[in-house]
């Protein structure tokens, strides 16, 4: 909150409302002097004072306080209208109102100041530590498909007379499989630089979810080798008003992330329906679930699970969550009973049954 204040006040307009506060409040006192003691005045002042300290720059706030102190002086301390001060207890008690205001003022931003620093360090550590933490995901996440696409291409430009058919498939195929993994690193990091300059803005046009579901199952088909997808669509679905893009990403991540941590034996099932005004999409599986203890961090930017030996970098769910908040929608994690987990991203939009009425 201090921040804002500072960024939306210059430093004249500080002076005019820490002096304006004080006069405000000697003003309103005033008009109750009947009811209120002079030295409940002081007191009240002195907070106000403390106030202007904890969103004004110091000079302001010092200014405020000597005008506080003539103002309870001038209108409050007997005798009135006069700066003359004939009890000596009162002498003393404007003295020690003169100091304490001064040094609660000073103290009062010091503190704020620390404050200030202290965040500004937290800041810069958990900024080190994010980048650390990409930086060592990356080195093994990139060198990985960069070191297999060297080797393959290097065998391939040294023995390709020596090369059977088959072992030049393969390499060509090994080359292929590490430069789509690049590619998906590449655009997770693109994908989160997005979200954090907050450019995503959807661009909705009719989707037929059969046909979008179909698509990114149909792209991750070397990654699902193996591993069985089950695909549940409610009958006479209408069309859905929705960024393609920006769905198509959710399901891939969400699927390829299925496709790598779940047990061979384990089934991906995939549903879509219409609830009101909102499109429900489900990924779930049947394999073993999130540790109950990270369940509620697994969304966070950079976070791997603990005991986790797939590598990553950590993007993949942190961008689902955003693509999804960008289109104004809720994504929610949860272990099933019998186990494996479940997806269930929710969001709204417009729906038209020109597909069903073509059925």
């Amino acid at each position: 909150m201090n921040n804002f204040f500072f960024q939306k006040f210059s430093l004249r307009k500080q002076y005019i409302l820490s002096i304006s506060l004080v006069l405000f409040v000697s003003s309103v006192c005033y008009l109750l002097s009947a009811f209120i003691d002079y030295r409940v005045v002081a007191l009240i002042l002195l907070v106000t004072v403390s106030l202007n300290a904890m969103f004004f720059d110091i000079k302001p706030v010092l200014i405020a306080a000597i005008l506080s102190a003539v103002l309870w002086n001038f209108f409050f301390i007997p005798p009135k209208f006069t700066f003359a001060i004939k009890n000596t207890e009162d002498i003393l008690l404007f003295s020690m109102y003169f100091v304490v205001a001064l040094v609660n003022a000073a103290l009062t931003y010091k503190i704020r100041q620390y404050e200030k620093e202290e965040s500004k360090r937290e800041e810069k550590e958990n900024t080190l530590k994010l980048y650390n933490t990409l930086l060592n995901s990356l080195s093994h996440e990139l060198r990985t498909p960069i070191s297999t696409i060297i080797g393959a291409t290097d065998n391939l430009l040294a023995m390709a007379d020596k090369l059977s058919e088959l072992n030049k498939y393969e390499l060509i195929h090994e080359i292929s499989k590490s430069s789509l993994q690049l590619n998906r690193q590449v655009n997770n990091l693109l994908n989160m630089s997005r979200l954090e300059s907050g450019f995503i803005k959807p661009k909705k046009d009719w989707v037929d979810t059969n046909e979008l579901i179909y698509d990114v199952i149909n792209q991750l088909k070397d990654t699902l080798q193996g591993k069985p997808v089950h695909v549940a669509i409610k009958e006479n679905l209408p069309l859905f008003k929705l960024d393609y893009g920006l769905v198509s990403q959710v399901l891939y991540n969400l699927i390829h992330n299925a496709a790598i941590y779940i047990p061979k034996y384990a089934v991906i099932t995939v549903r879509a329906l219409s609830v009101a005004d909102k499109v429900v999409l489900v990924v779930e599986d049947t394999g073993n679930g999130f540790p109950p203890k990270e369940i509620n961090k697994v969304f966070d930017k950079f976070y791997r699970l603990e005991n986790s030996g797939t590598g990553g970098t950590g993007l993949g769910l942190s961008i689902v969550k955003g693509f999804i908040e960008a289109m104004g929608g809720t994504i929610r994690l949860e272990n099933m009973p019998e186990g494996g987990a479940v997806f269930t991203i929710e969001i709204p939009t417009q729906l038209s049954y020109v597909n069903v009425m073509k059925t």
